[in-house]
């Protein structure tokens, strides 16, 4: 390969590696024209499969900032480069390397951060963004239906509540004037009567204590 070749393909392979959240390495020999291009379409939408020359990778990912691939930069290498969803690539490649055990998956990195071959595969055991997304909506409208009917509940027994409210009102009208109800004839006479007695009772004893105390005045008189 012509310098000028190499100097655009070390390029490509740097850009590749600045905008891709994820790279698995693998060893491809052995497979097929038609089993690279199936192993493509296994990857989805967000993944892109290239066969790539060790050295002048080594030199991409050193100008894209990348450490620790080199010790998977040996024999027949091809890269899958990840721009979407990791756990969906992972899928990919775990099936497609059970149907074709030529296929060997080395390492990756995944944000940066390295990946061995087992760490991979437990990728692929994991729930795709999708379905996380909809389990986290589900359990989102589940928790928002539980707050409504927590929110509901007090406000219908308040309905209750004014409503009784409002039937002993119209029974008594007396409640909305801050009373407590009309009080019943039988228990005011009883207290007008004691309290008329409380009054009789001093003036009778007013009008008597004159006359015992004029009695004796009257006998020095007669004397």
């Amino acid at each position: 390969m012509a310098r000028p070749d190499k100097a655009a393909a070390v390029a490509d392979l740097a850009d590749e590696f600045r905008s891709s959240n994820a790279v698995v390495l693998t060893e491809y020999r052995g497979l097929t024209v038609k089993q690279l291009t199936d192993l493509r379409r296994s990857l989805g939408g967000n993944a892109s499969y290239a066969v790539v020359k060790n050295t002048l990778t080594k030199i991409a990912a050193k100008e894209a900032g990348i450490d620790g691939l080199d010790q998977y930069l040996t024999g027949p290498s091809a890269i899958a480069f990840v721009k979407g969803d990791p756990v969906e690539a992972a899928k990919g490649l775990r099936d497609f390397a059970k149907a074709n055990p030529v296929l060997v998956v080395k390492g990756g990195l995944l944000e940066g951060a390295p990946l061995s071959s087992e760490e991979i595969t437990k990728l692929a055991d994991l729930e795709s963004r999708e379905v996380l997304l909809s389990k986290l909506a589900g359990a989102m409208k589940a928790s928002l239906q539980n707050a409504v009917s927590l929110f509901a509940a007090p406000l219908a027994q308040t309905a209750r509540v004014v409503e009784a409210l409002r039937q002993k009102a119209e029974a008594d009208p007396s409640i909305l004037a801050g009373g407590a109800g009309t009080p019943a004839p039988a228990a005011e006479e009883p207290a007008a009567e004691a309290a008329a007695e409380t009054a009789e009772a001093p003036a009778e004893a007013a009008a008597d204590a004159p006359a015992e105390a004029d009695a004796p005045a009257a006998e020095q008189n007669e004397g």
